[in-house]
């Protein structure tokens, strides 16, 4: 009897590495990272920016990487590619082109970890009468309040509801009323609008 159970318990422990094996064959494809909500579908990316390539089923080739100043990044595999002004859809799809001369079927997702600094394309500009008009780098849940205090407020002669939030779209500019006086001086919530990567904000001076 006790042989018996040895006899069985050794042939658990021979089965179990097939089994795993087999499970791991079986397996599905683990799930794609999904981009983080900072990054609109139609972001462009731009230097400065931090991407994360993930080729699944290749830990080596999936790694983190800078875009340079050029608008190039470099991976494994791949010496130069252009990055900037392309979206990370299009960037894992040039990715996929390349890394198929080396691999069978790459699966390749692109993720923006971090945005650049002030001075990229997905920055937020305010411009016109505001304290301090300068570059806001964007950040997740960014919104015209969180903006506006960063700049230092509107000046005396801003006329805080004729401002503009201008926002480009699929290669489309489009204009929206922005009422910074009401949201300002009058904490009107409702006036506190999300923002987008590249936005501008712009703030007239009143008339006299």
């Amino acid at each position: 009897m006790h042989r018996a159970l040895l006899s069985i318990a050794g042939l658990f422990l021979l089965l179990m590495p097939v089994a795993a094996h087999a499970q791991a064959t079986n397996a599905t494809p683990p799930p794609i990272p999904m981009m983080d909500p900072v990054v609109a579908a139609n972001y462009q990316i731009g230097p400065g920016d931090e991407l994360q390539i993930f080729v699944w089923k290749n830990p080596d080739l999936s790694v983190s990487v800078p875009v340079r100043p050029d608008g190039k990044i470099s991976v494994p595999l791949v010496a130069d590619m252009q990055a900037q002004g392309k979206t990370p859809t299009q960037l894992a799809s040039d990715l996929h082109a390349a890394l198929a001369k080396y691999i069978q079927e790459p699966v390749v997702s692109v993720m923006v970890k971090t945005i650049s600094a002030p001075g990229s394309s997905a920055s937020i500009r305010v411009i016109g009468a505001a304290a301090t008009p300068k570059s806001v780098p964007y950040r997740a849940g960014l919104t015209v309040l969180d903006v506006i205090i960063d700049v230092g407020g509107l000046t005396t002669f801003a006329a805080g509801n004729d401002a503009q939030l201008i926002r480009n779209q699929n290669g489309t500019s489009r204009s929206i009323p922005l009422h910074l006086r009401d949201l300002m001086k009058g904490g009107d919530m409702k006036a506190n609008m999300q923002l987008m990567p590249g936005d501008v904000i712009s703030i007239p001076e009143r008339g006299f």
